[in-house]
């Protein structure tokens, strides 16, 4: 691979050489090196390509359920880099399980170690808007209903976005199978705040229990308004919108 020079770069195949941009920047590099599509199916070379086909396909088809299941918390927003950032979480996920051989390990295996539920806990959903520095207070989960509670909860300490005068607080228990890719949604009804809200406790209570259907995931969502002439109008700036799991079962 070299860098093309001269004063017009290619684009396209000539006498046997690829002209195309890489990051911005034009490259030639001789035409073929065997990665075609008869070749991938069945050199023996390429395995290990094969392997990492069938497992990055696994992983894709986890991470479209697993947004479609968290979309009531982010409906109308769109994420950067959102879909990118879930395949190195389940791929991370999927490669603690040992009970499959390499191209067949999947995520519900790697959830069923502890690393594999810490690693859905622990992963930072929507950085630009952390749940848990937004709202700096203890989030408790009832392991009887499924109930968050924010205790010593002070409106003043909560990290508004610009120019909000409202936020809307979302509970849910997620019920999702890894497995078969099904899943419930368990919501609370949503609670909207304003800046003069003076209690010092909050609570949200799903309507309605997970039944087992797979791993539950006690999910938050924080979306921020701006009141005007009495209506309220959502903010879509990036960090307006967040998202955390807190707790998994």
């Amino acid at each position: 691979m070299a860098q093309q020079t001269g004063i017009i770069p290619l684009v396209g195949t000539l006498n046997g050489i690829n002209f195309y941009y890489l990051n911005g920047k034009p490259i030639a590099r001789k035409a073929g090196g065997g990665f075609t599509k008869k070749a991938i199916k069945s050199k023996a070379s390429m395995q290990r390509v094969r392997e990492n086909a069938n497992e990055f396909g696994h992983c894709s088809a986890v991470n479209k359920a697993f947004r479609s299941a968290l979309y009531p918390f982010y409906k109308g927003h769109k994420f950067t880099h959102f879909h990118s950032r879930l395949m190195g979480l389940f791929t991370a996920i999927k490669a603690l399980d040992t009970t499959h051989k390499r191209g067949a390990r999947c995520v519900a295996n790697g959830i069923g170690q502890v690393h594999g539920l810490q690693l859905l806990a622990q992963f930072s959903y929507t950085p630009a808007c952390d749940v848990r520095q937004v709202l700096p207070f203890e989030l408790e989960v009832s392991s009887s209903d499924f109930a968050l509670t924010l205790t010593d909860f002070d409106i003043a300490q909560v990290g508004f976005a610009d120019g909000a005068t409202h936020m809307a607080l979302t509970y849910g228990v997620l019920d999702f199978d890894f497995d078969r890719l099904n899943y419930d949604l368990h919501l609370a009804p949503a609670l909207v705040l304003d800046r003069s809200y003076a209690g010092s406790t909050v609570t949200l209570e799903p309507d309605t229990l997970p039944s087992g259907l797979g791993t539950a995931l006690c999910v938050l969502g924080i979306r921020f308004y701006q009141e005007v002439a009495g209506a309220l109008y959502v903010l879509n700036a990036k960090d307006n919108v967040g998202i955390t799991v807190l707790k998994c079962l």
